[in-house]
């Protein structure tokens, strides 16, 4: 049980070995496609020459992150936010678990504290912290009593909701398609 999107087979085998890099590519699963989200701590690694943990990450320069994050191809279209955000989220991660990320799930007594735990990092509101539970519970198997409950309809069995459902190439598409009928939707709600 692994992630597994069509992205550099080194990026996917990066995601499945390490928490840090699950973890921020959900912190960079916004307003990009979802393969650039989860392959740029990948290529973050790689412009580093070595492989981050939280605590290098909370303490790099800010600057000097921004420019490896703005470095094309950028690693977010947003790169300056994105470097912040990724920085917020290992300070978190240093001052409330030591720096260890599997923490945050390893330590969660149930699902509904496996979700509050995920949604007081910085930039996960409830919906990102339920597809990140769906995603831990689905793909790593990491299931704490009452974990599809606490992922809302992200954690229900046999759908295409989020990435947390990405298997291959046609689980992708049906994702893709669930994401445009809810844009409609919304925009149709709007009008």
């Amino acid at each position: 049980m692994t992630l597994s999107l069509p992205i550099d087979p080194q990026a996917n085998e990066l995601l499945a070995r390490s928490p840090l890099a699950l973890l921020l590519g959900m912190v960079l699963d916004q307003q990009v496609p979802m393969e650039k989200a989860f392959s740029s701590p990948y290529v973050l690694a790689q412009r580093l020459g070595h492989e981050p943990d939280a605590q290098e990450l909370a303490g790099y320069d800010p600057e000097a992150l921004v420019a490896l994050f703005a470095e094309p191809p950028a690693l977010h279209r947003f790169p300056k936010a994105m470097a912040a955000r990724v920085q917020e989220v290992c300070r978190t991660l240093v001052d409330r678990y030591d720096g260890d990320p599997a923490r945050l799930w390893s330590e969660a007594a149930d699902g509904r504290d496996l979700l509050r735990r995920v949604g007081e990092l910085p930039g996960f509101g409830r919906q990102k912290a339920q597809i990140f539970v769906a995603l831990l519970g689905k793909r790593f198997g990491v299931t704490p009593a009452g974990w599809r409950e606490a992922a809302g309809g992200y954690g229900d069995a046999d759908s295409f909701r989020s990435v947390a459902d990405v298997t291959g190439p046609d689980s992708l598409r049906r994702v893709r398609e669930y994401k445009q009928q809810m844009k409609a939707a919304a925009k149709a709600g709007k009008g």
